[in-house]
């Protein structure tokens, strides 16, 4: 699966409108991520509504880039599921599967972190109206890319600790 090795973080899109099957795929590929238990805590809020998405530009040091996207997914968890400590991993594979899902589609996407941080978590739920047992994960603007994805090579041996038969 090259696309692992070939995404990487696009915070500039092209003036052109996703379509709306390419965002559910998007959603889709999300949904298809690994749950703890199957406990499936995710609800998904796609805002393509450029006042909305400027809104949620300024909720947020780290989400000025979202101003100029198309489209913004809102990966959000339910905490009343039978392992809500496991919500935060839950997500983060279901956003990891949304960037390479975008990757795949010549679309361009980044991770925005809004959990754990309660003060972006509010701001964005204000934002979106969210239903209190509803929890913002992150913002993921997403669009065609302005120019062209610069994945980086992060792979570092140094990083790798064998444990071989005997060693321990």
């Amino acid at each position: 699966m090259n696309t692992i090795f070939t995404r990487a973080s696009v915070r500039r899109f092209l003036p052109r409108q996703v379509e709306a099957d390419q965002l559910i795929r998007l959603v889709r590929a999300g949904m298809a991520a690994p749950t703890a238990g199957d406990q499936r805590p995710w609800e998904f809020y796609v805002d393509t509504d450029p006042e909305s998405i400027a809104r949620l530009s300024q909720a947020t040091p780290y989400a000025r880039a979202a101003k100029g996207a198309p489209a913004v997914i809102i990966p959000c968890y339910r905490t009343n599921v039978w392992a809500p400590s496991c919500c935060v991993l839950d997500l983060s594979a279901a956003t990891e599967n949304i960037l390479l899902e975008a990757a795949s589609l010549g679309l361009g996407a980044v991770w925005m972190g809004v959990a754990p941080q309660e003060g972006f978590m509010k701001a964005v739920g204000e934002i979106l109206q969210l239903p209190e047992d509803v929890h913002p994960f992150a913002l993921i603007p997403c669009g065609y890319p302005a120019e062209p994805p610069k994945p980086r090579d992060k792979f570092d041996p140094e990083r790798i600790h064998w444990i071989r038969a005997g060693s321990v």
